[in-house]
């Protein structure tokens, strides 16, 4: 199963993504707000400048220069300064900032009419507007420049303040979304582990429900729901399998003692052939039955497992000496150092049965059992020199009723739940069954059991 961590992969990409359009939403925000602002600032000085000019044309065509003086006067914290320049160019008139200079702009209007620029002046921006006055002496000028000081002061600000708040809201943004999206998942989470811990043997389990409305609250109700159905499936299925093999218990007892008792009477040679192999056959379902009865078993309630101290050398030497009384044929190497483990000895006889009969059925000469203590567990190796097993198919023999191929069929009496037996008996007790490819060929087996 992938697992699911870094489980902060949603919430930091929430966050990025959340910070990532903050900051362009701020970005585009800010500096249509910033050219806004300077838009209208701007125009606000193009209007006072606007109205100081026409105000001071006004007075032009009948006042004195005394008059004129004292209407181009600058007051205090005034930001405009005017001029007013006779037919010839001269400055007849100026505010005080500008008196004694040259016109601040070439704009000569006609009589009637207003002009405007922006203009620098040692670095200053203006925004200059000029009006042209007739008199019967010619056309007087008018030239007002605002100065656009504030202006400029306004959009640094502006730029300034969107320069350090559009960090500081990206991080806030960033940091809430991951915080807000980690309690928002913490129920997802909550779900993930109950999920990974939930199997073939507990499927009574379920799902944490959070207390809202929400989509992951209907998730764990629907994931719930789909748990009830399985556990109702799978139990009666359990239940059938379990049933089956009780029932048919009885009367296959009753067929091998029939069997036995034909055996022992004079039948002609072909009947007595047919006795036996029937007797092989009931064998054999015998097995199965048993089988099947302890893999419900460990489905329903799992293993009751007795802690007694088994020496598995003397179980690997029984292996050897029953394979051995069965297959004349067949040479059992055994490389046994005394070790003792604590289990149930008839499960762990069973473990060690179960893969001696898979490696006698099909090897070809040989069958190798080793049992040694390596760091601090007891690893006990069951190899044949037989075809092997593809790698592809390793996890898959551990399967129920798997046979791989013509080799490991019916004729040579498997039924393909041994080595699902073996791993339930050996995760039973703590430990583990693992196949390998052999040094020489064919398949090795190996049962790690931990030590007391």
């Amino acid at each position: 199963m992938r697992s699911l961590r870094p489980r902060s992969g949603v919430r930091l990409r929430s966050a990025l993504a959340a910070a990532a359009v903050v900051a362009a939403a701020t970005v585009v925000t800010g500096v249509a707000l910033v050219v806004t602002a300077r838009l209208l600032l701007a125009d606000r000085v193009d209007s006072a400048t606007a109205e100081r000019a026409a105000r001071v044309s006004a007075m032009v065509g009948g006042a004195t220069d005394a008059d004129l003086a004292a209407a181009v006067r600058s007051t205090p914290g005034d930001d405009i300064v005017v001029q007013v320049l006779d037919p010839s160019g001269a400055v007849l008139a100026a505010s005080a900032s500008v008196a004694g200079a040259g016109p601040v702009s070439p704009l000569r209007p006609a009589a009637g009419r207003m002009a405007r620029e922006g203009r620098d002046v040692d670095e200053d921006e203006f925004r200059v507007v000029a009006v042209g006055v007739g008199r019967p002496d010619g056309t007087y000028v008018v030239l007002a420049a605002g100065s656009m000081d504030e202006v400029d002061d306004g959009t640094e600000v502006a730029g300034t303040a969107l320069l350090v708040g559009l960090p500081l809201l990206t991080l806030v943004v960033g940091a809430a979304t991951f915080v807000f999206v980690g309690r928002g998942l913490r129920p997802v989470e909550a779900m993930r582990r109950e999920a990974a811990a939930i199997s073939a043997t507990n499927l009574h389990r379920r799902l944490p429900v959070p207390d809202s409305t929400d989509e992951i609250a209907a998730l764990a109700t629907t994931m719930n729901t789909m748990l009830d159905r399985i556990e109702t499936a799978t139990a009666a299925q359990r239940r059938f399998v379990a049933d089956a093999s009780h029932e048919l218990r009885s009367p296959l007892s009753t067929i091998h003692a029939g069997l036995d008792i034909l055996s022992a009477a004079p039948l002609p040679d072909h009947a007595a052939a047919q006795v036996t192999r029937m007797h092989r056959e009931s064998g054999r379902m015998a097995r199965l039955i048993d089988d099947l009865l302890l893999l419900a078993r460990v489905d329903e309630s799992g293993l009751n497992v007795r802690r007694d101290d088994v020496d598995l050398d003397d179980l690997v030497h029984a292996e050897r000496d029953r394979i051995t009384a069965s297959r004349a044929d067949l040479r059992v190497d055994v490389r046994a150092a005394p070790v003792r483990v604590t289990g149930d000895p008839h499960h762990l006889q069973r473990i060690l049965r179960n893969l001696a009969d898979n490696a006698a059925r099909h090897a070809q000469t040989t069958v190798t059992i080793t049992l040694a203590e390596t760091a601090g567990a007891a690893t006990i190796v069951v190899a044949d020199d037989g075809p092997g097993i593809p790698e592809a198919d390793r996890e898959r023999v551990f399967d129920r009723f798997v046979r791989l191929d013509e080799d490991r069929s019916r004729q040579r009496g498997g039924a393909g739940l041994g080595l699902a037996i073996a791993r339930e008996l050996a995760a039973a007790h703590g430990g583990t069954v693992s196949v390998a490819p052999a040094s020489g060929g064919g398949a090795e087996f190996q049962i790690t059991l931990p030590k007391p």
